[in-house]
């Protein structure tokens, strides 16, 4: 299982898990892509490159979803996925996508928050949990 979602109250909130950490975050940002166009798929037509760094794994994580979402609203690029490498406190990442104008969204995606947040490996797998504000 890449990532389920969980019952929260008014956002939505998701666990997303991999054999590395790499993976890990690889995934939530599937699930992040599900949350703004639900199943829809998507191209892999076009490339980002992103650089992040971050003082612990939860700041390293928000920073890397809001990159995906900034993506999104300032350069209408909408992910389909996401390889990641994670080098101490740096994450060096591309994106892979399509222009978002050809795609139908379910969820406006307000913010990626803080709440909940976490990074862990339990039982030899990576899990990050997640709350995205829509």
């Amino acid at each position: 299982m890449k990532y389920r979602f969980m019952e929260h109250t008014a956002d939505v909130k998701f666990i997303a898990s991999g054999k590395s950490k790499e993976e890990a975050f690889e995934n939530s940002a599937l699930a992040l892509k599900e949350i703004m166009c639900g199943k829809t798929k998507i191209k892999e037509n076009k490339e980002r490159k992103i650089k992040i760094k971050g003082k612990d794994d939860e700041a390293r994580l928000y920073l890397f979803l809001e990159e995906i979402l900034f993506l999104l609203e300032a350069e209408k690029f909408v992910i389909s996925k996401a390889k990641v490498k994670i080098k101490g406190e740096k994450i060096e990442a591309i994106i892979f996508g399509d222009d978002a104008k050809d795609y139908h969204f379910t969820n406006k995606v307000k913010a990626i928050t803080y709440n909940e947040m976490a990074v862990m490996k339990e039982e030899g797998k990576w899990k990050i949990q997640a709350v995205i504000d829509v």
